[in-house]
């Protein structure tokens, strides 16, 4: 039996107006991915932003055999005292949990706290990133074992890696993201970083863009109107019929792996 911590990236009250209209939770997302792979995982879930607990959390960090943080609607240059707290467990896990896989707001709130740099990106990933290229430092990584080397996956992103930590190393890109995921070492860490989301299936992503269709068209002008997300929307609903569930989400497959 492993244990996991999960690190849930979303303020409370974002994940209960999920809970309203039924979508799961970024946490519940991915444990029912990872219950695909295995029932060998025991869960402690933390919220930094929103637990009032987090030192309990932290003085146990040490006793974990893996930590995951998933995605959040936050944008990292903000910098709210909700997102400062993230930062600050995010650097404390780094020197205490050996191996963290970040996913999305993760990999940006791990690259913000080791040093590196995440900007609002020219273009934005809505429910799907297209043609997610892995290079030869990612061929050559455990992350991608088995993982065709140009895939789509989805996504729902609209910040980007722009600098790198210390000694990071880019493994994939795509024409939106120069960085779709990264690996580097902190203190005794191994951080595997994924811009894209193989824990969240398509049809989560179809409702996330359903429940935020208002602003996405309003605020973030991403589409013109409901007629472009209606086509958007159906261009993900093919892709569903083209994905093979375990190679989606082979990336979480690859990290539980190493576990061992």
């Amino acid at each position: 039996m492993k244990n996991i911590l999960i690190v849930e990236g979303n303020l409370r009250e974002e994940n209960q107006s999920f809970s309203k209209v039924g979508i799961q939770t970024h946490t519940e997302s991915l444990k029912d991915s990872l219950a695909y792979f295995t029932n060998e995982l025991k869960f402690d879930v933390v919220n930094p932003s929103s637990d009032q607990n987090i030192q309990l959390i932290s003085d146990k960090l040490e006793n974990y055999d893996g930590l995951i943080w998933g995605g959040s609607s936050l944008n990292i240059y903000d910098d709210t005292p909700e997102i400062k707290k993230q930062i600050e467990f995010m650097k404390d896990c780094q020197k205490k949990v050996k191996k963290i896989l970040a996913i999305c707001w993760g990999m940006q709130v791990a690259v913000t706290a080791a040093g590196g740099q995440v900007k609002k990106a020219n273009n934005s990933h809505i429910g799907i990133a297209n043609e997610i290229e892995v290079n030869e430092n990612g061929i050559n990584h455990p992350l991608y074992v088995n993982k065709d080397i140009k895939f789509n996956s989805p996504a729902f992103n609209f910040d980007e890696v722009v600098k790198l930590p210390r000694n990071g190393i880019c493994l994939a890109s795509n024409k939106i993201n120069k960085i779709q995921s990264l690996y580097f070492e902190i203190n005794d860490t191994k951080v595997w970083g994924l811009q894209y989301h193989p824990e969240i299936t398509y049809e989560k992503m179809i409702s996330l863009i359903e429940f935020r269709k208002d602003k996405l068209i309003e605020n973030r002008k991403v589409f013109k109107d409901t007629g472009e997300v209606e086509k958007h929307i159906s261009f993900i609903k093919k892709e569903i019929l083209v994905t093979n569930k375990e190679k989606r989400m082979l990336e979480l497959k690859n990290w539980l792996n190493q576990l061992s």
